[in-house]
């Protein structure tokens, strides 16, 4: 039976990213089938409504295993709909977003070596959208947070840390100010944590955290790190510094039943049709897709082909330290992954 994926390609550089992300599926030979479809902002501008995505796309992704979704862009604005992978998480119940933090081949980062994954509940918090204008002068966003919601994502990092053989999963919260929606949530990680007595459960503020990424990033090496919604989101992108790009960023979308799988960078729209933005994060995602759907070989062959191209450093992308275009780097990669799967 044929495992259907709907395919987004995105905003702004997502479609040429998207692009090099499936040169080198069809290079490992993938057997899902890949559905394009519509969604994001550059949709919305031309169609409307109070979605960025249109209906045809929701029965798609109902009818689906899983979504990849290439960048897409959210405006900043009053009144415009919330972004497609919170509309899309949200729906779908997708509470794990987990980002892999690691130092690739000869990447040294500017603070050393790391490596450790980043786990964030990803349906709820100040992510659930709900904001009141009160008066001219004040406005307010209410951070929902419920045991149920954190005691799942907590129970994810718990189980990943135990599948990695790690020993210690990394709470972060702000619960000397935030006394009754971060207390909660330590509620819910403390449940978990009781169901995996040999993994350790150590708990940080979030301003204090936010000071050892950059001083001593390796106390958290083989952690899985997990926070609130937005406070994760901040951290995460913070801790792509020390691997020198978010182009190297992938990561997942996990629920009970589903998953959305995505490049952790935005759209950058201002180099769209320049075919200069990293691929990484976008193809090791959908290496990632693959192994969620059981394609593990293949799975295997992108990353190991993708860091050995990194490694060699000749054809990359500038941020990496060479000249290559996108699709020039995707096609290196394809060609080692051919390489590989003979």
């Amino acid at each position: 039976m044929v495992k259907q994926v709907a395919l987004i390609r995105g905003d702004g550089t997502g479609p040429e990213l998207v692009d090099a992300m499936l040169t080198v599926l069809e290079a490992a030979g993938t057997r899902l089938k890949l559905v394009p479809c519509d969604a994001g902002m550059e949709w919305w501008e031309k169609n409307g409504g109070d979605s960025f995505i249109p209906p045809e796309t929701w029965k798609l992704l109902e009818n689906s295993i899983a979504c990849y979704k290439g960048p897409t862009t959210t405006l900043p604005i009053p009144g415009t709909p919330r972004s497609v992978a919170v509309s899309i998480r949200q729906k779908f119940g997708l509470y794990a977003n987990v980002r892999p933090i690691k130092t690739l081949p000869n990447m040294k980062g500017p603070l050393g070596d790391v490596d450790f994954v980043c786990v964030r509940e990803a349906t709820e918090g100040l992510y659930s959208g709900i904001e009141y204008r009160l008066t001219d002068d004040v406005a307010i966003a209410i951070r929902k947070i419920t045991k149920t919601g954190s005691e799942r994502a907590a129970e994810y990092a718990f189980k990943l840390a135990e599948d990695k053989g790690w020993k210690k999963v990394v709470a972060i919260g702000k619960g000397n100010i935030l006394k009754i929606t971060d207390g909660l949530f330590m509620d819910g990680v403390r449940a978990a944590a009781k169901r995996h007595p040999k993994i350790e459960l150590e708990d940080y503020f979030i301003d204090n955290f936010a000071q050892q990424l950059v001083k001593n990033p390796q106390r958290f090496d083989q952690n899985i790190v997990l926070s609130t919604n937005l406070f994760m989101d901040v951290l995460s992108e913070e801790a792509s510094g020390l691997v020198g790009s978010i182009g190297c960023i992938y990561s997942a979308n996990l629920g009970d039943n589903y998953a959305m799988f995505e490049p952790a960078h935005g759209s950058t729209p201002k180099y769209k049709g320049q075919n200069k933005v990293n691929p990484t994060a976008t193809i090791l995602s959908g290496a990632w897709m693959l192994e969620y759907a059981g394609e593990k070989k293949e799975a295997k062959a992108i990353f190991d082909a993708t860091f050995k191209i990194i490694a060699e450093g000749e054809r990359v992308t500038y941020d990496l330290g060479g000249n290559a275009k996108t699709p020039e780097m995707a096609e290196a990669i394809a060609a080692e992954v051919k390489k590989k799967l003979r």
